[in-house]
């Protein structure tokens, strides 16, 4: 197996340039006689019926929408030239074999291939080799592009022991270059500790620990991608799903996987995950924490288990002349055995008729009888076995049970008892209780405990593999819905403890995977920053020891001299802005005259306002979730949507306005971290008030 260049072409055109550009030319061209090929397939003749012939039709139009070739994303990004043959498993040929790597498997008309999968164990070394361990390279070469053509090259030697390694420029220039759209994928940037990270294996779940630039979100999805490649029949069958914290967040990340080429993950909230009910009503902090806490899985069921009522009467099957009897001690016995398995309500619910039917044949099988299993189950369908089974084990609705526990007192304090406080109990209980599921004003978390209650009763289907982004604001019963949705599948899930924004946000990841039912997970660490500008993340770290205390500090390897400037504004005067909120579209307009997004982060109270002043400036923004264009580059972010997004420059307003939106000063202060942390090029920080004392110059 090897990809290179023709030979002919290698002859023709010296210029190594010129022949890097002939093969991807080449390449383009065979990646398009491969899609030509199979949009002429024709199934006609190898379909039984019409179900067939639409599988068929669907696998074929997916196939040819992976194989789109994206005219302004590189094809392939580098070459590895092996010293030695690659083993036959992997290839045959000589000495000197070259590959290109690239985002897809593309091979010619005789089915050699052109460019390698990024996925395949063959591009491995292109992300791991180095000057110490070389893993026989020769030579990598990373290209660069302008609009998905080759502009230059870069070769690194790493058998050659009188070349010194040094960073790459074409490296750190991908990693820098200004964004416009949604988020990028870094398949051409991807480092050895992400990659490690990226090709650990489906069957264990990996928790990601990364500071603001790190590369986390985009580890987590690239992650996926890899899964997919390693096991697609497996998770085909099982499925895949993206978390993410809000739909802004997934709409700005959803191009990543299709550009690798992957088109089939599903992506959703938390929310969406247990959206059994409308959510129409928000909870105080103080309720909001209590329902979220680990505890209130115990209180329902307690709750849903005691619908159980034990039996009183006995059972009598009428059956043809004879009369059969189940006398209460022994269904109570049935009863208890059942509830002792610890089953789920609805399936102890199923079984209990069957077990009363058991009961009936034995007696039938000891009065000389030969009942089979028909006859049990005509048993477990009589009307005197059905109402026992009603009386007994009652059905119950979750959002039904959820409703009563928070609005009957008594019926809270019954199932609580040891379990809340009562002024715990008292925080949770609504102040005017709701007539109807319907007629209730939800909450988010009310709708968490309809997910788990809903769950006591029936099994939640499980996938494959799910990602979770942002976990570190879950509370520990959103944890339990989300490893719900994974109990026997796997995870990998990314965060950070210093950007948990919530009053219930996680205090550890030993604590969070312990509540997502993974506590077998691997915690990995990346403490090297690539997006982030050093001076911007050491002012945003001096938060740390307030936000997260012991968390290690990102390390940037950008080094951007200017890129921060922190600006007190007075209330006017001849030398100063007429107020803050000219100031900030002055700063805005600054920011824009470079190339890149742009990005103003304003406490959510302070959005209105800027609002007006951004319209009677004249100046066009966006909403978060809006794709940036080269034409519309400002986006007016409220800093409760701010996590997970990146602006190549950000306008940060009112810093102590930030802090003081939040219901404490520590959530407060991690929102601001987050927002100080949203620039990859440059941060400007206005402030007509105090800054909050640690980033005060």
């Amino acid at each position: 197996m090897s990809a290179h260049a023709p030979d002919d072409l290698n002859d023709l055109t010296p210029d190594p340039l010129a022949r890097e550009r002939a093969h991807l030319a080449a390449s383009r061209s065979a990646l398009r006689a491969m899609r030509e090929d199979v949009q002429a397939l024709d199934i006609s003749d190898v379909t039984a019926n019409w179900v067939n012939a639409a599988v068929l039709e669907a696998q074929i139009e997916d196939r040819i929408k992976a194989l789109a070739d994206l005219s302004h994303t590189p094809l392939f990004f580098g070459r590895l030239d092996y010293l030695h043959p690659v083993g036959a498993a992997e290839a045959e040929g000589a000495e000197g074999e070259s590959f290109y790597i690239g985002r897809r498997h593309v091979h010619d008309a005789d089915g050699d291939p052109m460019v390698i999968d990024w996925r395949a164990p063959a591009s491995q070394p292109f992300y791991r080799a180095s000057k110490k361990d070389p893993l026989d390279v020769g030579l990598r070469r990373r290209f660069g592009y302008t609009a998905g053509d080759i502009t230059a090259y870069e070769d690194e030697h790493l058998s050659d022991p009188a070349e010194t390694a040094r960073s790459s420029k074409l490296l750190q220039a991908e990693i820098e270059r200004p964004r416009v759209g949604p988020m990028r994928d870094i398949v051409a940037t991807i480092q050895p500790e992400q990659d490690e990270i990226v090709r650990s294996g489906l069957g264990g779940t990996v928790c990601v620990q990364g500071g603001p630039g790190t590369g986390k979100t985009a580890v987590g999805l690239h992650r996926v991608a890899y899964l997919l490649y390693a096991h697609r029949e497996r998770l085909a069958r099982t499925g895949t799903l993206v978390i993410g914290p809000n739909a802004s967040f997934l709409h700005y990340i959803e191009q990543v996987l299709p550009a690798l080429g992957e088109l089939e993950v599903k992506q959703a909230t938390v929310d969406d995950l247990v959206a059994s009910v409308d959510v129409r009503g928000t909870d105080p902090a103080p309720a909001a924490v209590v329902k979220g806490d680990a505890r209130m899985a115990e209180v329902l069921r307690r709750a849903v288990r005691s619908h159980v009522t034990p039996p009183t009467e006995p059972v009598v099957v009428v059956r043809g002349s004879r009369r059969w009897r189940v006398p209460a001690y022994e269904l109570e016995e049935i009863v208890e055995q059942l509830l002792a398995r610890d089953m789920r309500y609805g399936a102890a619910r199923e079984a209990l008729p069957q077990r009363i039917a058991h009961a009936v044949l034995v007696r039938m099988e000891e009065a000389g009888e030969a009942p089979d299993d028909r006859v049990q189950d005509a048993v477990a369908r009589n009307p005197a076995v059905k109402a026992a089974v009603k009386a007994i084990w009652p059905p119950v609705e979750p959002a039904k049970l959820v409703l009563r526990l928070l609005s009957d007192a008594e019926f809270l304090a019954a199932h609580a008892e040891g379990v809340l406080t009562p002024d715990e109990q008292k925080t949770i209980l609504w102040t005017k209780p709701a007539r109807s599921v319907k007629s209730a004003k939800w909450s988010a978390a009310d709708a968490v405990l309809i997910d788990e209650t809903g769950d006591l009763i029936a099994r939640t289907h499980s996938l494959g593999h799910v990602v979770l982004d942002e976990a570190q604001d879950l509370s520990p019963m959103q944890y339990r819905a989300v490893g719900r949705r994974c109990s026997t599948g796997s995870a990998t899930v990314l965060g950070d403890l210093a950007q948990g924004t919530t009053p219930w946000a996680t205090a550890s990841w030993t604590d969070a995977l312990r509540h997502l039912g993974k506590t077998d997970a691997v915690v990995e660490e990346l403490t090297a920053g690539f997006r982030v500008p050093r001076e911007v993340i050491a002012y945003a770290s001096r938060l740390l020891p307030s936000i997260a205390p012991g968390l290690a500090e990102v390390a940037s390897v950008r080094e951007s001299p200017g890129s921060l400037s922190v600006r007190s504004v007075a209330a006017g005067g001849p030398a100063e802005p007429a107020g803050l909120d000219e100031a900030v579209v002055a700063a805005c307009v600054e920011s824009l005259a470079h190339e890149g997004s742009t990005g103003l982060i304003a406490a959510d109270a302070r959005i209105p306002a800027l609002r007006e002043a951004l319209t009677a400036a004249g100046l066009p923004y966006l909403s978060p979730g809006e794709e940036t264009t080269a034409e519309a580059r400002l986006t007016l972010v409220p800093a409760s949507l701010a996590k997970g997004l990146e602006y190549d420059y950000v306008v940060l307003d009112e810093p102590a306005a930030v802090v003081d939106g939040e219901p404490d000063e520590r959530t407060g202060l991690r929102r601001l971290y987050v927002a100080l942390t949203r620039a990859v090029s440059g941060l400007i920080v206005l402030h007509a008030t105090g800054l909050p004392g640690a980033l005060s110059l």
